[in-house]
């Protein structure tokens, strides 16, 4: 199998709303290259990027794909991400490592939720873009509105590359405004044909806002422009190529993925406007001793690569999918991740679900690794003589809980499927409370946890339920007060005898101090009174829930020669603190979260009134990119139990949030009984 360096390679990720026919494009983009003789379709459950058995299910992508193509002496590493927002982490984790795009709209129902999302992503990363006006061939489309849309949306550097064509309102095929040459639809490909008369006006219109774009670039091109000259196609090429690198220029092309319109142009534009990666400057890095370095996108660098997919395969086990950032490397060679050097031994290019193998990779271009235990996405492999590390991508954190409930003789198998199932998801999160004694399951969405648990059940075949997940109160006390403890058992032989008073006040955390005068309690019983007091404050006297920012000091006692130990000391401390606790005021104490909710600027007033109603405190509104605005408040946990599905309610599917803990702060004394009530520990 040939290999190709960094300047005859494009890395592409294909992204959009979701239905907006991502899948079929690249279908339709590996059947023009002649990667596969006959086109799959989503109905028929056998394309090539959605393989899964839960892909297959549910008709669409719900994980990144790498497809490679082929043309002339190019290869182009398609990667199909899922359009639909619960699994926002498979985009993120592409766009961080890949510098080049293709954003698919559906022309019947134009710019959507999930497409502007992926915009803004796109945008943040600094991403050059391609648009591709998908189902042309539907009825009713009007092209001129849906691009005044687009350019709304998204900026006046919009510029259709294409023009469609059609007879009778019907989409035939379209000009390329750049080379000025039509491509009709035949009924079975497009083919060269003249440009029809009617549609002349505007090809040549755009093709001139092409050519000033193009006289923008330097000084030269400028004074030719003005002096009437004509550019050549070298010279056009190499301009736009320029402008859509640096993001001056985003270029629309227009088709039909069904009938493979417009497929072939964008294939060919992709390799001649979209950047190689060796047109993009050296990545930062650090080394051993955490000194920032650069590795340059070349073969004589240093071996590197960032692992930004990890798949869990029943046959293969875990597959790694890298990009090669830096340097080459060969099957047997070296390489260190985490502490370990490894050999490789199993390198391969990756197609679908399909493994074939390879003898090495270069740099700039995406291979598959198996067998490296312990290495999943956001680790960086790199030479041993040359090690360095690259900065992770970040996630979005969970922000919605589920506690999931299983059968005692699958508990082992669970945890098994549930760490497998991290490797692959990093918005996915496994915590076990031991508190309230769930294991939770943690997502960016209810939707995104349903996903989850149907995975658990139809892959890794465990029936799982769920229950709402309980929220760990604290108590406390806002008063200070005495106990006594009097613990005496004396009913022959060795008995039991400590008596201690303590007091008890609020305090900044659990403390124990002794204020003891006169050996009224030996010395060597204060551990035990220590431990009794520590022992008290797990199980508080208004609920049960563990007492917090108590400090509790050792006053006076009394201890008898014989039967006084340990364990009467103890008992006693506790008894104290069980006395006392009524008289300190004891509080109920709620967990506080600090959110970060981005929001599009127009529902930044219902966004807040919402958060209002949610005993929220608003800490600092900030404008962001893109018109958004980011809503940074202070929240009980217990009011965003549900949170993620009305912030999309509210915000129509376009706002997000993050979330983190804070502190823990006393429940409202009009909630404190129902707090109680729900969910007092017996």
């Amino acid at each position: 199998m040939p290999t190709y360096d960094s300047r005859h390679i494009r890395n592409v990720a294909i992204l959009g709303h979701q239905g907006s026919g991502k899948t079929s494009l690249v279908e339709s983009l590996a059947y023009v290259s002649k990667l596969i003789p006959e086109k799959g379709t989503v109905e028929r459950k056998d394309t090539l990027s959605d393989y899964s058995a839960t892909e297959q299910k549910r008709g669409t992508s719900t994980q990144a794909s790498v497809i490679p193509l082929f043309l002339d002496d190019y290869k182009v590493n398609i990667i199909d991400i899922p359009g639909n927002d619960d699994f926002i982490g498979e985009a993120i984790g592409v766009t961080g490592v890949i510098k080049g795009a293709v954003l698919v709209i559906d022309a019947s129902v134009g710019v959507q939720v999930g497409t502007v999302k992926h915009w803004k992503q796109l945008r943040k990363k600094g991403v050059p873009t391609f648009i591709f006006i998908n189902k042309m061939d539907k009825e009713a489309i009007d092209f001129e509105a849906l691009l005044e849309e687009i350019r709304e949306r998204f900026g006046t550097n919009v510029i259709s590359f294409c023009y469609p064509l059609g007879h009778d309102d019907q989409f035939d095929g379209f000009a390329n405004a750049v080379d000025l040459k039509a491509h009709v639809y035949n009924g079975k490909e497009c083919v060269e044909a003249e440009i029809y008369p009617d549609k002349r006006a505007r090809v040549f219109e755009l093709h001139n806002t092409i050519v000033e774009e193009v006289a923008k670039v330097n000084d030269e091109l400028l004074e030719k422009f003005f002096a009437g000259e004509e550019f050549t196609p070298d010279e056009i090429n190499a301009a736009l190529k320029q402008s859509v690198i640096a993001g001056d220029i985003t270029p629309v092309i227009v088709g039909s993925a069904t009938k493979n319109i417009g497929v072939q142009t964008l294939l060919r534009m992709m390799i001649e406007y979209l950047p190689s990666p060796a047109d993009l400057k050296p990545l930062e890095a650090q080394d051993e001793e955490g000194k920032d370095v650069v590795r340059p996108t070349e073969d004589d660098a240093p071996f590197s690569a960032y692992v930004f997919k990890t798949l869990v395969d029943p046959y293969s086990g875990v597959i790694n999918i890298v990009k090669v950032c830096s340097g080459v490397l060969k099957a047997g060679d070296e390489v260190y991740y985490n502490g370990n050097t490894t050999k490789i031994t199993s390198l391969f290019m990756m197609t679908g679900k399909k493994l074939d193998p390879i003898t090495e990779i270069h740099a700039g271009d995406i291979a598959a690794i198996t067998k490296l235990e312990g290495v999943h996405y956001g680790d960086t492999l790199s030479s041993p003589k040359a090690i360095i590390k690259y900065k992770p991508v970040h996630y979005p954190t969970a922000v919605i809980y589920k506690a999931i409930l299983v059968d005692k003789t699958a508990e082992g198998k669970l945890v098994q499927a549930l760490a497998k199932i991290q490797m692959e998801d990093p918005c996915v999160e496994v915590t076990r409370n031991n508190e309230t004694k769930q294991l939770l399951l943690g997502g960016v969405s209810d939707t995104h946890i349903d996903f989850i648990l149907d995975k658990i059940k139809t892959i890794y075949k465990i029936n799982v339920e769920t229950e709402r997940m309980k929220i760990v109160y604290r108590e406390s006390i806002k008063g200070t007060a005495e106990g006594d403890g009097r613990y005496v058992k004396q009913t022959g032989g060795s008995g039991f005898y400590g008596v201690v008073k303590m007091r008890f006040e609020p305090a900044e955390e659990n403390e124990f101090a002794e204020e003891v005068f006169g050996g009224a309690v030996p010395k060597n019983y204060f551990p035990a009174v220590e431990k009794g007091f520590y022992e008290a404050l797990q199980k508080g006297v208004l609920a049960g829930f563990p007492v917090i920012g108590v400090k509790g000091t050792l006053l006076d006692g009394k201890y008898h020669p014989v039967d006084s130990n340990e364990q009467a000391f103890r008992m006693a401390a506790i008894l104290a603190y069980r006395d006392a606790a009524p008289k300190c005021k004891p509080i109920i104490l709620e967990p506080i979260l600090r959110i970060f909710v981005n929001v599009e600027s127009k529902y930044t007033g219902a966004v807040l009134s919402d958060l209002n109603t949610r005993r929220a405190r608003i800490q600092n509104i900030e404008e962001k990119d893109f018109g958004n605005q980011e809503i940074e408040a202070l929240i009980p946990e217990a009011e965003v139990i549900d949170y993620t599905t009305t912030l999309k309610s509210i915000t129509q599917a376009s706002g997000f949030y993050n979330r983190e803990f804070c502190r823990y702060e006393e429940v409202p004394e009009s909630l404190k009984e129902r707090v109680i009530r729900d969910n007092k520990i017996e």
